[in-house]
Order: C-alpha cells, then sequence, then structure tokens
C-alpha cells in the first residue's frame, strides 16, 4: 500500500523556469545533492505530470542527491506548442539536455517511465556523454524496427489500438479531454472503447487518493491532453530521425523496473534488452504490479533506484 504524499508537501518543492528554444520547463528541484554525487532526473510519460514522481522526489533527495523532476514539454505547466512536430524524440532530448545545461551539471542519471523511458533511452543514445547512467520503467529499449512502426503496429493490433487511434489530431483529444476524471481513471484509457458512451468513472487505485486524483483531474482539465497525444504523432518521424543512431547501444550502467501485470509488456516485450545494453546492472520485475509502478509500489521503485544510484556512483 502506497504511502500518500500531502499535496501541500509537493506544492513547497521549489521551481525553476528552463528554457529550451522557444519552450519553457517548468522543472521541480528539490535536495542539495551530496558532492560527486550526479543529480538525477525523472521524467514522466502519459497522462501523468512531474507529480507521478512525488514519491521518489523525496525519498532520493533524503538520500543526498538533487531530483530534477520536469513537466514534460506539452504538460501541467511546461509549454504546450500546438505544432505536432514540436514534440519528436531528438527535440525532447534537447529539452533533457536544457535542463543540465540551466543548473551547470555535465550530466546526470536519467530515469524515465512511459514516454518519459523512451526519452531517456534515446538520450543515452543521442548524447551519451550528458548520461551518467540510465533507468527505463515500463518501456524497455529494443532494437531499431526494421520499417516505420506505425504500419507494422496498424496491421498488428489494428485501428482500435491506442497508438493508432490517437494519431487522427482533434480525435482522440476531445474525446478524453470530455471527462478528465473518467480518463485519468477508466481501465480503457489506452483504448479507443473510451469513445464509447454512457461509461462511469472507475474508482481511483488504493495508490491514489481523492486529493491526488483532483491534482491530475485539474491540471489536464486546464491543459487538455492534446502534448501527451502529440508524443504519440510522431513515432514514425522519430523512427526517421533517428536512423543516424540505428548501430549504437546504451554503453551506460542501466536499470530496467516493471511490473508483471503491465500491459505495456505484451506488445513491447523486453526481450531486446540483451542486445540494447552494453552494462545492464539489473532487470526489477514487482509481482502484481501494473502499469503506474512507481506511485503503485513506492517502497519497492525506491530501493531499486537507491540501489542503482549506490552502484553508478
Amino acid at each position: 500500500m502506497a504511502h500518500h504524499i500531502p499535496i501541500a508537501d509537493w506544492e513547497r518543492v521549489a521551481t525553476r523556469e528552463v528554457t529550451s528554444g522557444d519552450v519553457t520547463l517548468r522543472v521541480y528541484d528539490h535536495g542539495e545533492g551530496r558532492p560527486g554525487r550526479p543529480p538525477v532526473v525523472l521524467c514522466h510519460g502519459f497522462p501523468e505530470l512531474a507529480f507521478s514522481w512525488r514519491h521518489q522526489l523525496f525519498a532520493l533527495a533524503d538520500a543526498g542527491y538533487r531530483v530534477l523532476v520536469p513537466d514534460m514539454r506539452g504538460y501541467g505547466g511546461s509549454s504546450r506548442p500546438a505544432d505536432a512536430d514540436a514534440y519528436d524524440i531528438l527535440t525532447l532530448c534537447g529539452d533533457l539536455a536544457a535542463i543540465l545545461d540551466d543548473v551547470g551539471a555535465d550530466d546526470a542519471v536519467f530515469v524515465g517511465h512511459d514516454w518519459g523511458a523512451a526519452v531517456v533511452w534515446q538520450m543515452a543514445l543521442a548524447h551519451p556523454e550528458r548520461v551518467r547512467a540510465v533507468a527505463g520503467m515500463s518501456v524497455p529499449v529494443s532494437p531499431r524496427a526494421p520499417a516505420p512502426p506505425l504500419p507494422i503496429l496498424r496491421k498488428r493490433l489494428g485501428d482500435d489500438f491506442y497508438m493508432v487511434w490517437f494519431q487522427e489530431p482533434g480525435a482522440a483529444d476531445a474525446v478524453l479531454h470530455r471527462d478528465v476524471r473518467r480518463t485519468l481513471t477508466a481501465q480503457e484509457i489506452y483504448s479507443a472503447r473510451l469513445a464509447e458512451e454512457g461509461g462511469a468513472a472507475a474508482t481511483p487505485p488504493p495508490w491514489l487518493d481523492d486529493g491526488e486524483l483532483g491534482y491530475y483531474v485539474d491540471t489536464f482539465e486546464r491543459t487538455g491532453f492534446t502534448g501527451g497525444l502529440n508524443y504519440y504523432r510522431n513515432l514514425d518521424r522519430n523512427w526517421e530521425l533517428t536512423a543516424h543512431l540505428a548501430d549504437r547501444r546504451v554503453t551506460q550502467p542501466a536499470l530496467f523496473v516493471t511490473g508483471s501485470k503491465d500491459p505495456v509488456g505484451q506488445f513491447m516485450p523486453a526481450k531486446g534488452l540483451d542486445a540494447m545494453l552494453a552494462d545492464p546492472r539489473g532487470h526489477v520485475v514487482l509481482d502484481g504490479a501494473g502499469h503506474w509502478i512507481q506511485q503503485q509500489r513506492p517502497d519497492e521503485v525506491n530501493a531499486a533506484l537507491l540501489e542503482f544510484l549506490a552502484d553508478v556512483g
């Protein structure tokens, strides 16, 4: 059972405004950081926020790390460019480099969940000198696909598969925004079935109390979901833009953490990890855990991260 972090504690965390090109990122900045320890950057996925890392931010800072947690581009207090082309994976990596530049850090340990994992794995490949070590949750790094991924996904999983459904500008955006609370609690968030009328909002999971859910609902009612959906609208473009990285492996120390019941594992299996990781330091599978792992099982995630951080310096 997760402990709940008081919202007031989260809202007292200092933030900084980081400029990356014509975008401004809101970055939560907590912990002094002991000498010689790299900062730790935590990157969230869809549809989440920096707030998704509340359990980790305090635990890692208490252990002597400086922790930097952005609302990723398109989310929360960060800029939300309208143009989908502003969300390609190399631009997202540029945002992470801008955070390091802003705090005067040569490198950091990057930790990502869901889309955040995809970004930090790519960061390790595209900007290896800025990445001391890397940890991904839920989404494994995998070798480059032999062809653009969307046609493959459409053929294999159909038009209702969420990554396919998300492609049409404005369509999923409107459905998800129509009842934000239902979107954030429904089991069908990753399915076109969410578009069906009349579904009741599900009960929040036990690891999310009413205040925490309210924080998400209030934020996404204000921002909508288009920023996050634009990440998916770059899947084929990302494939084209990263051709020059096709032969690279992740050479930094690397950790992968997932839940045994994470549905992502069904269509993004971790079997490519061995091929892509030159220095694997752990593959943690939390029995019974689902997709929202750092919120559902914070104590075990924090323990895995702290062990990894101690191992990599």
